[in-house]
């Protein structure tokens, strides 16, 4: 089936021109809904260029001008949204960062970035305590109003001060689109997070792509109705949400807090919902568990008429009964939970991409899920195989300047006009891409052969009694695996999980050469997150972390005689002896 073209769209220059076209068409439309509590702020678009103008006139008579590099810290909300517009609206960069970075992973990204200018917004409770000494005092800093559960913050200027204060920009910023518009620190798996510098021209030739292909979908929604709680500082939740909500001139409403999530998504019933993997498996999950386990809710969906019935009360519950476009990306959904969302009547569509070609390379087509892949390459995008080392290299118009003020690293990742993704996946005989692993996650066991993860952490991925999974062994005789449990997990009986779980190492063991085979598999009773450094602020696993804190017991956990080991107690740190 070939991609539907669109009828001819006359884009306009960047996504900011989008504002001032809805700010002017129509201004009391609902532009930003911002949950307190049971009652929601609604935020119109006269209103929100009226806030939006304030914070840049005042921005201006601080120093910012067009250039000019200023930082965001706030987990999403109306006042990120309004925030960046500002920035924009200045002729500035917007340089916005995760808002749980660890304090010293904060210091690094703030020297890096040199932002003279930074915004503080909504934050977990005492977590600006607890990185506030890192900000160089030269950084000036501009607050939210306070929100509810929030960090307090009490320095720099106050936002509503600021919009009593100042009048609306007149002259705002109209962007080229070969001006800079932000940079965004990639989240670190391996090593110093770098700072992609994506111009307007990025998003403006990747939407537009889009409108001509309609391989996504976003401009075939019926309603451009968007929830934001991924954070607004990756690319895929920035394109996806906020730049396509720009462009659509649709409403964004924003999730309160974890405890209030379902309840705002319920509300919400978005037209296009975005999700990691992750979530997708704790929806999974939790339906699941309210059924009594995954044999009775089967048996029940798939009787004649309750069935039907069940599946639109869960999908009404879940807060997806509208969806119309859902996606998922960031990480490789394991297959048996896009399955279980097929069936339930949502079609969850991979699409892969990264930071550095702003979030544009591949995507599942509208009629055909084939298992095992991420889709194909979008119409203009190239995508090929390095016969060597077996990495994803691609192009597209779309990708970025290059890494802030880094060319040694920006040379490395294009070489001959390719885009070096750092992946490794093969192209099959339609063209789908499957993805094998990363390059720099294999590890050469003591016998000096390599072990390729993410191939055998898929299926206990798919486990329900799994929550977590990382492939190890650097330098042992033999890999292991390690897992944290679920919650379905953590109510089941031991006897039950570890058989399971046997079961499964047995499985994945059968085809693979000796050296390959996973010796055993370790429960661990510590969650992995980004508090304690073992996940990024994206959620993916921190393997080097991981071999840090886990690797001195490696070797210990090989002798002991049994296929399956819990581990029940916090473990105490552990030093290799040379």
């Amino acid at each position: 089936m070939k991609a539907k073209k669109s009828p001819e769209i006359p884009f306009l220059e960047t996504h900011l021109h989008y504002f001032y076209k809805w700010e002017q068409e129509k201004p009391n439309g609902v532009f930003l809904r911002q949950p307190y509590g049971s009652k929601w702020r609604e935020i119109t678009w006269r209103e929100a260029g009226d806030e939006a103008r304030r914070i840049a006139s005042a921005l201006q008579a601080m120093g910012v001008q067009k250039g000019s590099l200023v930082g965001l810290l706030s987990k999403n909300c109306a006042h990120w949204i309004l925030a960046d517009l500002s920035i924009l609206m200045c002729g500035a960069v917007c340089v916005p960062f995760y808002p749980n970075l660890a304090a010293n992973d904060l210091s690094i990204v703030l020297e890096k970035s040199e932002v003279t200018h930074l915004f503080v917004g909504k934050l977990d409770p005492h977590y600006w305590e607890s990185v506030r000494h890192v900000v160089p005092p030269s950084i000036r800093i501009i607050r939210f109003p306070d929100y509810p559960a929030s960090s307090l913050v009490r320095d720099g200027e106050a936002w509503d001060e600021l919009l009593k204060q100042y009048q609306p920009l007149k002259e705002a910023y109209s962007p080229k689109r070969s001006d800079l518009w932000t940079i965004l620190y990639t989240s670190g798996t391996t090593g110093t997070p770098k700072g992609v510098m994506l111009e307007y021209r990025s998003p403006a030739l990747f939407l537009e792509h889009e409108s001509r292909y309609r391989e996504i979908g976003v401009f075939d929604l019926s309603e451009g109705r968007f929830f934001s709680y991924l954070p607004l500082n990756h690319i895929a939740e920035r394109l996806a949400i906020e730049l396509s909500c720009l462009v659509l001139g649709g409403t964004i409403s924003f999730a309160e807090s974890i405890e209030t999530f379902p309840k705002n998504l319920q509300e919400t019933q978005p037209t296009f919902f975005f999700g990691v993997p992750r979530i997708w498996q704790r929806f999974r999950l939790a339906v699941m568990e309210r059924f009594g386990g995954e044999e009775r809710y089967h048996r029940l969906i798939r009787l004649p008429i309750l069935g039907s019935l069940l599946k639109r009360v869960i999908r009404r519950r879940l807060g997806l009964a509208k969806v119309e476009l859902a996606v998922t990306g960031a990480a490789q959904t394991p297959d048996a939970v896009k399955l279980w969302f097929q069936e339930l009547g949502i079609f969850v569509r991979d699409i892969y991409a990264m930071t550095e070609n702003c979030a544009g390379c591949t995507v599942m087509p509208k009629d055909r899920n084939k298992l095992g892949t991420v889709g194909k390459p979008l119409k203009e995008v190239r995508l090929k195989i390095d016969e060597e080392t077996g990495e994803v290299l691609m192009w597209a118009d779309w990708v970025m300047k290059g890494y802030y003020k880094d060319p040694e690293k920006t040379a490395e990742v294009f070489r001959d006009g390719w885009l070096h993704t750092g992946d490794t996946g093969e192209l099959d005989e339609e063209g789908f891409l499957r993805i094998t692993g990363r390059l720099s996650d294999a590890f050469k066991t003591a016998k000096g052969l390599f072990v390729v993860p993410a191939p055998l952490e898929e299926p206990f991925a798919r486990l329900p009694y799994a929550e977590q999974v990382c492939v190890v062994g650097l330098g042992q005789v033999q890999p292991l695996v390690l897992l944290t449990l679920s919650e379905i997990g953590r109510k089941t009986d031991k006897t039950t999980v570890e058989q399971a779980i046997t079961k499964l190492l047995d499985e994945v063991n059968a085809p693979l050469p000796t050296y390959q085979k996973l010796a055993k598999a370790v429960l661990l009773s510590e969650i992995w997150s980004v508090e304690n450094s073992l996940l990024t602020p994206t959620l993916k696993v921190r393997r080097r972390e991981i071999d840090k804190r886990y690797g001195p017991y490696y070797e210990e956990w090989l002798t002991r005689p049994e296929k399956v080991i819990w581990i029940t107690e916090p473990l105490k740190e552990k030093v290799i002896q040379p």
